[in-house]
């Protein structure tokens, strides 16, 4: 398993394959929809600096509040894939150098991936308590009242996040590649 540590650099980034298992530690944002389409239709100068070499988290976070001290009980990962017309925007505009969620992502964000020295990671579905364990303090919260607590953007503190590398900045998808061998299978029992 390799160990990350955020901030990261593109050098560091760029060394990372698909397949990779990583354990990643420092702080990144969660980011879903409305917090995605902020930051393509704005400067995102609330955030643009946490942002830059770190990570989004795709996340809908369950939250705890006691007092001023926010908590996640759950942070289970969202499907990537609703965020492609966005993401490839987003990695260019804010140096990001890594995203991370469930499913998946499209062709422009392998693309900008590669471009821009990104990687895609999966987070195991089904273990959003587990995944909760590793959130270690939440720093900030930014447009909550706008967009409520699943789509606001959290700024968190991780240690020991676990995740595997399943798009790199070389062009290789394991998802595209699962979907490729689907689709021989299916073919040739098709035929029999």
């Amino acid at each position: 398993m390799t160990g990350i540590k955020l901030p990261v650099s593109e050098e560091e980034i760029r060394k990372l394959k698909a397949g990779d298992e990583v354990s990643i530690t420092g702080v990144m944002i969660t980011a879903r929809d409305a917090a995605h389409k902020y930051l393509v239709e704005t400067d995102g100068d609330d955030v643009k600096d946490l942002l830059m070499d770190s990570m989004i988290y795709h996340c809908g976070p369950v939250v705890k509040k006691e007092g001023d001290t926010y908590s996640f009980v759950a942070a289970g990962p969202t499907t990537s894939i609703r965020e492609e017309p966005y993401e490839g925007t987003v990695i260019e505009k804010y140096s990001v150098r890594g995203v991370i969620g469930k499913g998946g992502m499209g062709a422009d964000t392998l693309k900008a991936c590669a471009d821009h020295g990104c990687v895609y990671l999966s987070a195991v579905g089904g273990l959003a308590t587990t995944l909760a364990r590793s959130v270690v303090e939440v720093l900030d919260v930014h447009k909550l009242q706008e967009f409520g607590v699943p789509e606001a953007m959290w700024v968190i503190r991780v240690e020991d996040f676990p995740a595997v590398v399943t798009m790199d900045s070389h062009g290789n998808s394991i998802h595209d590649e699962i979907e490729k061998l689907s689709r021989k299978k299916y073919e040739e029992l098709l035929k029999e």
